[in-house]
């Protein structure tokens, strides 16, 4: 018997943000509009834009107010900020342009004190007090569960511990709450328990993946998240990603890859492949490097004429 699996899936691009946060080339203001307008016109309709956090701590968000006056008109997408407190909130909401806030709660007191200058209990507490500051603004938010597979300081996190922190962040409401795989650790097995154990607790509240490809796993853990009743994935164009809080915490999955493996199966994403690719090659030279992204270097399969008479 078929194996029987959702038809389409919404892929929320976090390039601009997660994919640029740690790198060390300073990305410019115009540099980071332009990708979010390419992300558009390829199809994307979710946008993390930026994150609205102390400049000093990351200084690739330093621009975060110049980057949402730019933000182009669009009725159709939807522009998240990421936002570690109220301050945040306060000022993401201010720009008028943000459409939805990005909370963040954390799995480990170490990593959250270093992350957000709070315990675990304390992120979760903040988390809904932001995602009430959204509602009373006329704004939507939603909340990451951060290091939900593992952490850098203190190594495997309990699931258990992740599904509480689930259902106390349900209380408040979000319209998605994501699991984030940090740093890389996660597998199948252990991605398929934990979206379980937490859809067991949040009733309807759709549950959003993020996913960092640290060692190799990540699109395995992409389709044992969409198997499992994962509805919304994150990806970063180019693969790029990292935690200036988290060793070793690796690239995002590629938009480009998510693309190609749910298209292929079948799976709609709504978004262009060629553009997708197209996008990779122009960030390329402003990052200074190749970027990580496989079907970037191999294209889509089947090829477009054009690309076949470049491969003979």
């Amino acid at each position: 018997m078929a194996t029987v699996y959702t038809k389409s899936v919404e892929i929320v691009e976090v390039s601009p943000r997660d994919g640029l946060q740690n790198e060390k080339v300073p990305v410019g203001t115009d540099d980071k509009l332009g990708l979010i307008a390419k992300a558009i016109d390829a199809g994307v309709r979710r946008i993390e834009v930026t994150s609205f956090v102390n400049p000093r701590a990351v200084p690739q968000m330093a621009d975060a107010d110049a980057v949402c006056a730019g933000l182009p008109d669009r009725d159709d997408v939807t522009y998240i900020g990421l936002v570690m407190n109220q301050r945040g909130a306060d000022r993401a909401l201010a720009t008028g342009r943000i459409d939805q806030l990005g909370a963040v709660c954390v799995a480990t007191d170490t990593f959250a004190m270093r992350n957000q200058g709070q315990t675990s209990d304390g992120s979760v507490e903040a988390a809904k007090a932001i995602i009430e500051t959204a509602r009373e603004a006329g704004k939507t938010a939603q909340a990451t569960i951060a290091a939900s597979f593992g952490c850098p300081f203190e190594g495997e996190v309990a699931e258990g511990r992740v599904i509480e922190m689930a259902r106390a962040v349900a209380e408040a409401g979000p319209v998605e709450i994501a699991l984030a795989d940090t740093i890389g650790v996660g597998n199948p097995a252990h991605v398929t328990r934990l979206i379980a154990g937490v859809k067991s607790v949040v009733g309807d509240i759709p549950i959003r993946v993020h996913f960092h490809n640290t060692r190799g796993t990540g699109l395995a853990n992409v389709w044992a998240a969409i198997l499992a009743g994962a509805s919304n994935i994150d990806a970063s164009i180019g693969g790029l990603g990292g935690c200036p809080f988290a060793p070793g915490a690796a690239g995002n999955v590629a938009t480009e890859d998510v693309q190609y493996m749910l298209e292929r199966a079948g799976i709609e994403t709504g978004l262009d492949l060629a553009k997708l690719i197209e996008t990779n090659a122009w960030l390329a030279p402003i990052m200074g490097k190749q970027l990580p992204a496989m079907v970037a270097k191999s294209g889509g399969f089947p090829a477009p004429h054009n690309q076949e008479k470049e491969l003979a």
